[in-house]
């Protein structure tokens, strides 16, 4: 087999893995394993499964170097142990989205079928599942919150607007980094009380006003002059997002800017290959969602009044930046 065979073949079963590692997840073996290294059996009575099927997926979690096996009981090796929800700098939420994800995107070629996928109603999503994607975006938002914060000069802004910032991940790293400033977060009410727990536990709620509402059908809060858009247009339509610029330019103040953090694809899109991939995953999750190029959301944002719009910065894994003015 050529080597060009052979990679083509590894990426066609690389879900194999993927799916171990996820079922692995969904009976929270490695929180468990954390706690006390076990034999299959004994896990296997306390999640409810058969024994040989479990010891299965163990060994290859062993073979995959997450899990170690002395005998026959199993402990969490370096990489499992990131996955215990007992773990300071768990992974676990990211990877119980990523299993929610793996439903949809066995959905795919029904989704290219229809062109999308009909958005649904947000009081009708699980909780857990609203839990699950938070803590994955603030996993994922760690350490490129303080990417982004570090290659971003706002020394001349005062009040942030953070639109959609649920655990307030990238509000942390502005105010962390700017002492003088302060900041509103604005997201969904059910998502509030996760936003305060996270506020609370960093020591900035004297800093962080905390409001609730839908951008898609209110008005955003006033008197800020910066406002961030991070991770949001991708999950829009043009006309969703135009309508969305259109809020943010009437909230800010005189002068204020606004700065979107998103895949920002080339004028081919084919690059990134994170957009390209992420486009098909706004495809299979979203009625219009997509991931667009620099002048798609130029030209949204100049509809919407706003002006010197630049790419600020590129990146290849949702860490590029696009700014624009509002007039004085």
């Amino acid at each position: 087999m050529t080597d060009h065979a052979a990679m083509i073949q590894a990426e066609i079963s690389a879900f194999m893995k993927s799916r171990v590692i996820l079922t692995a997840v969904e009976f929270d073996l490695f929180s468990r394993l954390d706690e006390k290294p076990s034999t299959a059996a004994e896990l296997a009575s306390i999640v409810q499964v058969d024994t040989r099927g479990l010891a299965r997926v163990m060994d290859c979690l062993a073979a995959m170097e997450y899990l170690s096996k002395d005998g026959a009981t199993y402990s969490n090796a370096a990489k499992g142990a990131v996955l215990s929800s007992r773990h300071p700098q768990t992974l676990l939420p990211s990877a119980q989205h990523q299993r929610h994800l793996w439903e949809r995107w066995s959905l795919l070629t029904e989704s290219v079928r229809r062109g999308g996928t009909p958005r649904q109603p947000r009081e009708e999503v699980d909780p857990s599942r609203w839990r699950a994607f938070i803590g994955a975006m603030h996993a994922i938002g760690r350490q490129m919150s303080l990417d982004i914060v570090n290659s971003y000069d706002a020394g001349r802004y005062h009040k942030l607007l953070d639109i959609g910032g649920a655990s307030g991940t990238y509000t942390i790293a502005f105010l962390n980094k700017y002492p003088e400033m302060s900041a509103i977060i604005f997201d969904l009410a059910d998502v509030v009380p996760i936003t305060r727990e996270r506020i609370a536990a960093e020591g900035l709620s004297t800093r962080v006003g905390i409001v609730g509402g839908n951008f898609y059908t209110d008005e955003l809060p006033t008197g800020c002059d910066l406002a961030l858009l991070s991770a949001i247009i991708h999950q829009n339509s043009p006309e969703e997002n135009l309508a969305l610029y259109k809020k943010i330019f009437r909230a800010l103040i005189p002068g204020g800017a606004v700065l979107i953090r998103d895949h920002v694809m080339d004028v081919t899109r084919t690059k990134p290959l994170a957009g390209t991939i992420f486009a098909l995953n706004m495809l299979n999750g979203t009625p219009g969602g997509d991931t667009y190029t620099f002048g798609e959301i130029k030209e949204g944002l100049q509809q919407a009044g706003f002006i010197d719009v630049e790419q600020v910065r590129t990146g290849e894994k949702m860490d590029s930046l696009v700014q624009a003015q509002k007039p004085l």
